[in-house]
């Protein structure tokens, strides 16, 4: 590594020639979404500047390039403070985040001054505010003006005021202010316009018509022609007739694109979601050849895993959230546009399922492995020590994730069906039955009446406390769960006063993103979730979440904090803490999220292959507080297979009390229909009447919790999760394990698990012993608060080996390979085989000796220095085999390789995910060779970093080893 000086004069040079350039710098942060919008522009005498109106946070930022080639932090080895006036100085190195800290919105000037190009310094100034006290009424002039007032988690009022001009117009222009401290620096008021071709609203509050106008047309804004993202094609623009992400989200990601699909998009947009579900899948880059093992057709058309943990997949494995989009526009497209995308569709999901039964899935369990479904932040939501280990990740099972998996599956049987595929059709039906039964048995904890939302890794593979309410929702919408744990899942779920985080419970030390947030796209499927399991407490909950959030912040947000519901809970006291770190308007999967908690659970309209089903869920105090008005709501205009819709809600009498109205008829066009409705039962112009009867009690079950959002609460956290200190097994055979409480003080227990089963409840730290020990046993410790019962994740396991292992360096002369091994480093204490993973090298190990016969773990010790933790596509994935005496392979799979921290100072190796073996004595023969990872992809070509030039699956060999654990 080097210094900045001359580098950085070179450099900036070139920006001063061009301020858009790929060589130019820019100012990258939280508040601009990481993007290019904020270049350096030069000044002259080696002066540059960027003007940037930043709201209050805590804000993470760097200097960099368009394609992150190149970085300036302050200090490459920790996150500064940069107070407003300081000079910094800069060094050219890959690092943590610099984070400034904004009390209240201003434009800061970021000046940077090269003019001594041996020493770059970075300043920031807040400019001078400009005066709003005089601002024009927006609503003045307006014919309708309604005022709508939210209390706030603090005891005060947010008020929020709607106006249109003309409320008879048949497409109404709406003005919508709001008193509450907005996320982003603006106006306190924002303007929309219904808009021609989507469904509109008309229930007698003009609130209500209004926020689904507001969703309609965010869904509008993201709909583009092109979009970008730095990491790709140079940070230039792509052409895609598709939608984006967000107003700080320009690109198309596949779970977001396809959550959002699913529970809105789809209906109102199915050509736009096609265009982007296209986008998203690709087949092989020119010169792969891909090896034997990989079960896909010639081209490899395939669904791409976005960048992510460990270099993407498969340590992440939710790319087959694809299937959720697929489904819906595939019941929405023409008739003549459907068949080509259904075959195009089956082959995609069955390459991709196929190719992650081979890499991703574990037999001994039936379940997948790889990372929670959007919850990507390994910092927010997985043990402190796991962003070190992400082997152990990728080897975890998360139950949103295979849930995911088991929806894909139904959908590529159907589509076998279709196409009279009876093998495949066969295959992925019995596929999706075993998994379902699989994520009954080792997800479900019935202590608790939910779902584990993850297990451990590797080593210990128990299903941890930690619980989501994306993976709960899905159980439950999917089916996978059945009537009683539906009910037990909804009740026992913990709401705070603004609604249901997405993780439970939280996680102490970390800033608000996912921890500590509500997501509205995971709340409208809590929604779904409620309404299909008939708990009006959940849903009415919902209902308020989703409605509070969009009037109060004048977008459909990226997430809130979840006990406050504030787009930014600034933490003065610990600034770390703040959050949302990140947090965009007009999030692509909120804006779903909305438009389907109106179309699809007030008024009830959901399309299935051949038609549409009805089945509103109009809680009695929705009815009474949102509806009271009137004796009847409507939605107009709404378009599916080119034909037109109304649908009326007549409502009896508002009740007292809580529960839902059940459908007393439903009518088409006058006349008495059932709740499900063939598309050729409908006309070019369609009515239908629903009309609403008395209240059900339904289920009232809900879990509440309350606390102060800035205070770490043993009612709403859980504790930090411990170490074993040391573990040593005596002359009789029992193991002494030392528990170190990691940071823990009292009201806290300790509970041992041995081989992913618990052996030992309600512990103090320090020394405890097994007397029923194994030969060869592995170790995890959790912590559990005594007055709440919320439980840590595990510490990282131990391992006790009989017979102490077999460790085999690079140097050994077993060892095998057309690379030679280099001496240790500054970096590295071990000698390596640097650079290894072309595919077309090999390495080998022979002559392994095994005394005893058990169950052993394969890994290779290894550095994948490729990318950071959290990015990329060059996540180590190979193929290994362990062969016997007489050359029978007696194991063989996917083993994965994933990015691992770089430190300036001594680098730790990290083993990979392990290949199970059950051994006999005798000699062995491992063989390491290619697999392959998202850089063969086509689609991947223009990628920035490593992978993008061309395909990138190599790493540092430092040896293997063979652990017994049984």
């Amino acid at each position: 590594m080097m210094r900045s000086a001359i580098a950085l004069a070179a450099l900036l040079a070139c920006g001063a020639a061009h301020a858009q350039s790929d060589a130019a710098l820019f100012v990258r942060g939280a508040f601009n979404g990481w993007g290019t919008a904020d270049a350096l522009a030069p000044k002259g005498k080696g002066i540059y500047q960027a003007d940037i109106a930043v709201a209050p946070g805590n804000h993470a930022f760097k200097l960099g390039s368009s394609d992150w080639a190149a970085e300036w932090v302050i200090d490459p080895d920790k996150s500064v403070n940069a107070a407003p006036g300081t000079a910094y100085q800069l060094e050219r190195l890959s690092g943590p985040e610099t984070f400034l800290f904004v009390r209240t919105s201003g434009t800061y000037r970021f000046t940077l001054d090269a003019s001594d190009p041996a020493k770059p310094a970075l300043k920031i100034t807040r400019l001078a505010d400009a005066d709003r006290a005089n601002a024009p009424d927006p609503h003045a002039g307006h014919a309708a003006v309604v005022t709508q007032a939210w209390p706030t988690w603090d005891g005060k009022t947010e008020t929020v005021r709607y106006s249109t001009p003309d409320a008879q117009a048949l497409l109404r222009q709406y003005v919508q202010s709001s008193t509450m401290s907005l996320r982003d620096p603006g106006p306190q008021h924002v303007a929309y316009v219904e808009q021609e071709g989507l469904p509109r609203a008309r229930t007698g509050n003009l609130t209500f018509d209004a926020l689904f106008a507001l969703a309609g047309a965010e869904m509008r804004l993201n709909s583009v022609s092109q979009i970008k993202d730095g990491n790709y094609n140079g940070g230039n623009a792509i052409d895609c007739e598709c939608f984006s992400t967000g107003e700080k989200w320009a690109y198309v990601w596949t779970r977001d694109l396809s959550y959002a699909a699913d529970l809105g998009l789809a209906l109102l947009d199915p050509q736009r979601v096609r265009n982007a579900l296209d986008f998203k899948l690709s087949g092989w880059r020119a010169g792969v050849t891909p090896v034997a093992q990989i079960p896909a057709t010639a081209d490899g058309l395939q669904i791409v895993q976005d960048t992510g943990s460990g270099g993407s997949w498969p340590v992440s494995t939710d790319r087959l959230t694809w299937a959720f989009a697929a489904e819906e526009t595939l019941r929405t497209l023409p008739a003549a546009e459907r068949a080509p995308f259904a075959s195009k569709a089956l082959t995609a999901l069955s390459n991709t399922l196929e190719i992650d039964r081979v890499a991703a899935f574990d037999a001994a369990t039936g379940l997948y492995t790889g990372e929670e479904s959007f919850l990507d932040w390994r910092d927010q939501t997985y043990a402190a020590w796991m962003p070190g280990d992400l082997a152990s990740m990728a080897s975890a099972k998360a139950l949103s994730t295979n849930v995911v998996i088991f929806q894909a599956l139904k959908l590529a049987a159907q589509l076998a069906r279709e196409q009279r595929d009876a093998a495949k059709a066969a295959r992925y039906t019995r596929w999706a039955s075993e998994l379902k039964r699989a994520i009954n048995q080792e997800l479900w904890l019935a202590d608790e009446g939910m779902y584990s939302s993850l297990t451990a890794g590797h080593l210990d593979g128990a299903p941890l406390h930690k619980f989501d309410w994306l993976g709960q929702a899905l159980a439950i919408v999917s089916g996978v769960a059945d009537d009683r744990q539906t009910a037990s899942i909804l009740a026992r779920y913990p709401h705070g006063p603004m609604g249901a985080p997405v993780i439970w419970p939280q996680q102490i030390g970390a800033p608000v993103y996912h921890n500590r947030a509500i997501w509205p796209f995971v709340t409208a499927y809590g929604l779904r979730a409620a309404a299909q399991g008939k708990n009006a407490a959940v849903a009415d909950a919902a209902y308020a979440t989703l409605m509070r959030g969009a009037a109060v912040n004048l977008s459909n947000m990226e997430n809130l904090e979840w006990l406050s519901g504030q787009p930014l809970l600034l933490d003065e006291t610990t600034p770390a803490l703040s959050g949302p770190v990140i947090n965009s308007r007009r999030q692509l999967w909120s804006v779903g999220g909305y438009l389907g908690m109106v179309i699809g659970s007030v008024f009830g309209v959901s399309v299935q292959d051949d038609g549409i089903v009805l089945r509103p869920f109009v809680t009695a105090r929705l009815r009474r507080e949102t509806f009271g008005a009137s004796n009847e709501i409507a939605l107009h205009d709404l378009r599916l297979h080119g034909k037109r819709i109304d649908v009326v809600l007549r409502l009896p009498p508002a009740a007292d009390g809580d529960g839902y109205h059940r459908v007393e008829r439903i009518l088409l066009n006058g006349k008495q229909v059932r709740d499900t409705l063939r598309t050729g039962d409908l006309r070019a112009e369609n009515r239908i009447e629903i009309v609403l009867g008395k209240v059900v009690a339904g289920a009232q079950g809900i879990r509440h919790v309350q606390a102060n959002p800035y205070e770490e609460s043993s009612v709403t956290f859980g504790p930090r999760e411990p170490v074993i200190d040391a573990l040593t097994r005596d002359a009789s055979g029992a193991v002494a394990l030392t528990i170190g409480a990691g940071g823990n003080a009292g009201n806290v227990t300790y509970r041992v698990y041995r081989d992913g089963k618990r052996v030992a409840d309600k512990l103090p730290a320090g020394a405890w012993t097994d007397h029923k020990a194994g030969v060869a046993s592995c170790y995890a410790v959790e912590a559990r608060f005594a007055d709440s019962g919320n439980v840590s994740h595990h510490s990282q396991p131990r391992c006790i080996d009989a017979v102490a292992g077999i460790d085999i360096g690079v140097t050994d002369p077993r060892v095998t390979s057309n690379l030679t091994s280099t001496a240790p480093d500054a970096r590295f204490a071990l000698p390596a085989i640097r650079d290894w993973g072309r595919p077309h090298d090999r390495f080998a190990v022979d002559g392994m000796r095994v005394e005893h016969g058990g169950d052993y773990r394969v890994q290779v010790r290894y550095h994948n220095g490729a990318n950071q933790v959290n990015l990329g596509i060059s996540g180590g994935v190979k193929w290994l085999a362990l062969k016997n005496g007489a050359g029978q392979v007696v194991a063989q799979g996917v083993i994965q390789l994933p990015h691992a921290p770089l430190f300036k100072g001594a680098t730790p190796t990290v083993y990979s995910t392990p290949l199970a073996a059950r051994l006999e004595a005798g000699s062995y023969r491992l063989e390491m060779t290619d697999f392959y990872n998202m850089s063969y992809l086509e689609s991947n070509r223009t990628f920035t970093g490593a992978g993008g030039a061309e395909p990138a699956n190599r790493f540092d060999i430092h040896g293997v080893r063979l652990l017994r654990v049984k």
